[in-house]
């Protein structure tokens, strides 16, 4: 609200703001390294590959996700008061580590594996380990914190129909992905190409040799910093911390139709990069080779991020790119679609869509793309039966149900609206536009008081209904509430 207020619908502004969020976050990553081990050299190398890998372009050039940028920057003002109560530790000093890490959570419910995070600072580099239990107890506040957010997190997007069940994805399939998407993330990391705004999930179809190898991939790299935990304690650290704080979104509890996502490796890429830098500059002649080698690398990692940032620019090259360097990419095609029909272009539009279903047939927002597109042409028939199984796909998707409604209401199929509408309320019982919709329906119908417990319904729940309706439902019938 306050870069509106600032800077209105121009970009600019919103986008600085994202770039000094993630300019703050960068050095801080340099302030707390340095202070907790002492070293400046490597401290500044992860913070110059946090600030330029090509995979955090996401989380900073797309404006919606100052979520990202805005939840980290409490994350490691909650480590910075972290760190001044772990060297005196004391109630009034734990105050602000529980305060900055409800506005995180706020920011971005992703933030609860922070204290678990903590924990690991605790094993390295600030070495309490040997505190052994009071460790655990001292979270427990952070804990519950935690185990609220998510519950309420998982509540709200469950509401929202975001949330597919294990009827839509199995759990055999959540963990497969999960695996491969570990994986990914860290090859990712290492050669970052391929980059897309969206990785549609592959459901059953990734195969076998594919989640093996990922597996054999894992295991190996986690044998190893166990092997080495003693001699090299900042490898299981940062193994980790890349493992533990990807876990909200790794799909187990399956959000939206994404596999994976670029913006995810925000905080997660942290441990990798600390695991890397640390062990490369074991020594003097470590530390001569990030001298060295390490400007080469961030420089090589700028020109990349560089050329991703263009992709950026508009809607339309955002995703075709998504397109060219993804297979069957229905999401990519049906958010083109969308880019083409914002900006006019009637006949890409479908065709994006088209794709989109034939892709995936069972991938419902592209089915009520398709159909209000088509309903835009005047094909209403075509648009109502492409309505219709959207609707049949997804039973428990309020805004499916809402969008055939408005498909069948214009098409004059009165009675169909009527009970789409209802089973849209039915799923949510507060859609304010369902209730309006359903209003001027049974106005349409003559059945002029349901559409005035409509109105009332609408407006209890912060609708408006337009008052030229309201005039008109008025001169059929006095408003009951008079």
């Amino acid at each position: 609200m306050m870069d509106y207020r600032l800077f209105g619908s121009n970009p600019l502004g919103h986008h600085l703001v994202n770039l000094l969020l993630h300019i703050a976050n960068t050095l801080l990553l340099l302030l707390i390294f340095a202070r907790m081990t002492g070293s400046m050299w490597k401290s500044a190398f992860v913070a110059a590959l946090f600030a330029v890998h090509p995979l955090h372009v996401e989380s900073v050039a797309w404006v919606a996700e100052r979520k990202d940028v805005l939840s980290t920057l409490f994350f490691m003002l909650t480590i910075l008061a972290y760190l001044r109560y772990a060297a005196k530790p004391g109630a009034v000093r734990y105050l602000p580590v529980m305060g900055l890490f409800a506005l995180g959570l706020m920011a971005k419910p992703m933030l609860v594996t922070l204290p678990f995070v903590l924990l690991l600072l605790d094993y390295w580099p600030l070495d309490r380990i040997r505190l052994g239990w009071r460790l655990i107890w001292e979270k427990l506040p952070l804990i519950v914190m935690a185990g609220g957010s998510s519950v309420l997190t998982y509540l709200a997007q469950k509401t929202g129909g975001a949330v597919s069940g294990f009827e839509a994805v199995q759990l055999g399939v959540r963990v497969s992905n999960g695996v491969v998407s570990y994986a990914s993330y860290f090859l990712k990391m290492i050669w970052p190409r391929n980059l897309a705004a969206a990785y549609p999930h592959p459901g059953d179809s990734l195969s076998s040799l594919a989640v093996a190898g990922a597996l054999i991939l894992l295991s190996a790299l986690t044998y190893a910093a166990i092997r080495e935990s003693r001699r090299r304690p900042y490898l299981l650290f940062g193994w980790l911390w890349f493992i533990g704080t990807l876990v909200p979104v790794i799909g187990l509890v399956q959000v939206g139709s994404q596999a994976m996502a670029d913006r995810y490796t925000y905080i997660p890429l942290i441990g990798l990069f600390i695991a890397a830098v640390w062990f490369i500059g074991e020594g003097r002649k470590g530390e001569r080779t990030i001298a060295g080698g390490g400007l080469a690398v961030v420089l090589a990692l700028a020109l990349v991020t560089w050329v991703q940032v263009g992709y950026w620019r508009d809607s339309v090259t955002l995703f075709k790119h998504a397109i060219a360097v993804t297979r069957d990419n229905y999401i990519a095609h049906n958010s083109l679609g969308s880019a083409y029909a914002e900006l006019g272009k009637a006949e890409d539009a479908l065709e994006e869509y088209r794709q989109a279903v034939n892709i995936n047939p069972n991938y419902t927002p592209a089915r009520s793309n398709l159909a209000s597109q088509l309903q835009k042409a005047g094909r209403l028939d075509e648009a109502a039966e492409i309505s219709r199984q959207a609707s049949k796909m997804n039973p428990q998707s309020a805004e499916t149900h809402y969008n055939t409604g408005l498909v069948l209401h214009q098409s004059g199929d009165l009675d169909g609206a009527v009970r789409e509408y209802q089973e849209a309320i039915r799923i949510r019982p507060d859609f304010p536009a369902a209730h309006n919709n359903l209003a001027l329906v049974y106005y349409f119908k003559g059945d002029y008081a349901d559409a005035w417990k409509e109105v009332y319904l609408c407006r209890s729940q912060g609708g408006t209904p337009h008052p030229g309706f309201l005039q008109a439902l008025a001169e059929k019938m006095p408003d009951p509430g008079h």
